[in-house]
């Protein structure tokens, strides 16, 4: 099944507005076993009839996003019923509902949402508790030549639900059971791209109708298996037997939701002290929910004198070492684990550029440690010379991932 994707709107090629919706609807359909085969971006206004008569011979489905506001340049739905010769005709019901929505939020219905109402004859409405436009679902037209259409508003907040509650059970009927594959995610931590495809295509190569698919990340990759179960099971064996320590998850779990699940097994929690990252690690576990049973206490440590305060840094190891140093981290997370009771604490201080390096301590350079209930606490030195933000991101990854290390016994260095 071709499936295209249209987006509608100025802002978008103005780049006021990043497009995401091609991703989403990728990641979404390929649980379906489907895969965008072309997606275009239009200002708002009459450019999609020509592009719609460009796709309707050459696709089975069109997702069209945006375009079903109630201003002028709005009119997505006017061109779809145009184009198959249906009839657009006042749903009462959505105009009910629209007039309710404002009058909820303390406002005036307004004359010019009545068009949002406006359904073309035969389509099938897709209610939006988040907005004022409903989405739309046109079945494909033989006699107009036209594919499936879902007509979706633009706001990611209201595509999201729409699209996982009502179009994609419809898109799932559309393609059949038979047709959806077999998948396997990896996520993998601290192995490059063309390392891992170096290592591993010599040996998978030889299972039959396996497909690999490659995403990198700041530091990780996903590596994807698609095919037979056999194939998938197969090819997972090798996976494992070569990065069983580098394996994040076996699916698309982000690392702070396998960090939280791994403490919550051991009923443990953990603490962070933080310099360079400026408190992007503890934002990071915090994105988990349920991250208040496994997270204690957060401490942003930028100045000197905040280390030796709140964490009880030394003073002459700050001095003889400076903030920089195993030596300044192994303190601030055993100071963190000390102050904060926690079972396991993870310190990092850094240079995140991209002006204060030096000569010994460049941009780029980190040092992390991880302190832990009655272990020994581990220290490294690392180098990310990488614009500010990428060295926050990597280097939060970098901390979790040494976490999980611990948390699974698996050796740190």
């Amino acid at each position: 099944m071709r499936v295209e994707v249209v987006n509608t709107g100025t802002e978008l090629l103005l780049g006021k507005v990043v497009n995401t919706h091609a991703g989403y609807f990728g990641q979404e359909l390929f649980k379906l076993g489907l895969r965008i085969q072309r997606q275009t971006t239009i200002p708002d206004g009459d450019e999609i009839r020509e592009v719609l008569e460009e796709c309707f011979p050459r696709t089975d489905v069109i997702l069209i996003t945006g375009g079903l506001g109630p201003t002028s340049d709005d009119i997505t739905r006017e061109v779809v019923a145009e184009m198959l010769g249906l009839d657009l005709i006042l749903d009462e019901s959505i105009l009910d509902t629209i007039n309710h929505m404002f009058r909820s939020r303390g406002y005036t219905p307004s004359k010019s949402n009545d068009r949002q109402a406006m359904v073309p004859a035969g389509a099938t409405v897709l209610e939006n508790p988040n907005g004022t436009a409903p989405g739309l679902y046109v079945p494909a037209n033989a006699e107009a030549g036209s594919p499936h259409l879902f007509l979706i508003p633009g706001p990611p907040r209201e595509l999201k639900p729409m699209f996982e509650n009502l179009i994609f059970p419809k898109m799932a009927a559309l393609v059949g059971d038979d047709a959806i594959p077999e998948t396997r995610n990896f996520r993998i931590y601290g192995v490059g791209e063309s390392t891992l495809a170096s290592t591993l295509e010599p040996l998978l190569e030889p299972i039959a109708d396996l497909e690999l698919g490659y995403c990198a990340r700041l530091g990780e990759v996903d590596l994807r298996l698609i095919g037979p179960p056999e194939a998938i099971e197969a090819a997972s064996v090798v996976v494992r037997s070569k990065y069983r320590e580098d394996i994040i998850a076996e699916a698309e779990d982000p690392i702070e939701e396998v960090i939280q699940r791994l403490l919550d097994e051991k009923g443990e929690t953990v603490s962070t002290a933080e310099s360079c990252t400026g408190g992007f690690i503890a934002h990071s576990i915090t994105n988990a929910s349920g991250s208040s049973r496994v997270f204690h206490q957060g401490f942003v440590t930028y100045a000197n004198e905040a280390k030796r305060d709140l964490l009880g840094v030394p003073e002459e190891v700050l001095t003889q070492f400076g903030a920089v140093s195993n030596e300044t981290v192994i303190a601030m997370a055993e100071g963190c684990l000390r102050v904060s009771g926690a079972d396991h604490a993870i310190a990092v201080s850094g240079i995140a550029g991209p002006t204060g390096g030096s000569d010994e301590k460049p941009v780029g350079t980190v040092h992390v440690a991880v302190a832990s209930k009655g272990e020994d606490t581990f220290a490294k030195r690392y180098f990310n010379p990488v614009d500010r933000l990428s060295f926050k991101m990597r280097v939060t990854r970098l901390a979790l991932d040494l976490l999980r290390r611990r948390l699974l016994g698996f050796p740190l260095d």
